[in-house]
């Protein structure tokens, strides 16, 4: 079975999560690549997509989006997961007791999923490096805030990398159950 991780990637955590969601899937003995969401032209060639993107002001990317909306059709004929980036921190649950994951789910992943039919979706931590260069107008925004506040902003690699991997390896027994 041949299956495409597609992702759409601002600084480089999400490729890195879609990357080991594929090294995952073929350790688990399918055929699986990473890549870019606006690099793929022809997608009919996979037999199963993992379609994931980082999530900035509660929305996927446009590539992702872009990648999802010209394919609809063919994605929702093939077993399809999903999965976002971008909360980060250490902590489950905020002050307030708000799970972070659920509060980050991106606007548009309802529906998607829905239309898709998706077998999962799933919500990774991310990662925020304090002297990235800014892309897009939030970021050069937030660059110009006073140092006290972005010092309230946690920075660093959150991943979870065993979760990661146990979210892929679940696919992968997905996949090798499925009637060929």
């Amino acid at each position: 079975m041949h299956v495409l991780v597609a992702y759409a990637s601002r600084h480089g955590a999400t490729q890195g999560i879609a990357e080991r969601i594929a090294e995952t899937l073929r350790t688990n003995g399918l055929d699986a690549e990473a890549r870019p969401a606006d690099s793929i032209r022809d997608a009919t060639a996979y037999d199963a997509f993992v379609v994931g993107s980082a999530a900035y002001m509660h929305h996927w990317m446009k590539e992702a989006r872009t990648f999802v909306d010209r394919n609809r059709t063919l994605l929702a004929s093939r077993p399809v997961w999903l999965f976002s980036s971008g909360p980060i921190g250490n902590e489950p649950v905020d002050e307030d007791g708000v799970d972070q994951k659920v509060a980050s789910i991106p606007t548009e992943l309802p529906e998607l999923a829905t239309a898709l039919g998706a077998r999962d979706q799933h919500i990774f931590f991310g990662a925020y490096e304090r002297d990235r260069k800014p892309i897009g107008i939030a970021e050069r925004f937030a660059a110009h805030l006073p140092a006290s506040w972005m010092d309230e902003v946690p920075y660093g690699d959150f991943r979870d990398w065993p979760e990661i991997e146990a979210w892929a390896a679940g696919i992968a027994g997905d996949l090798r159950a499925m009637p060929v």
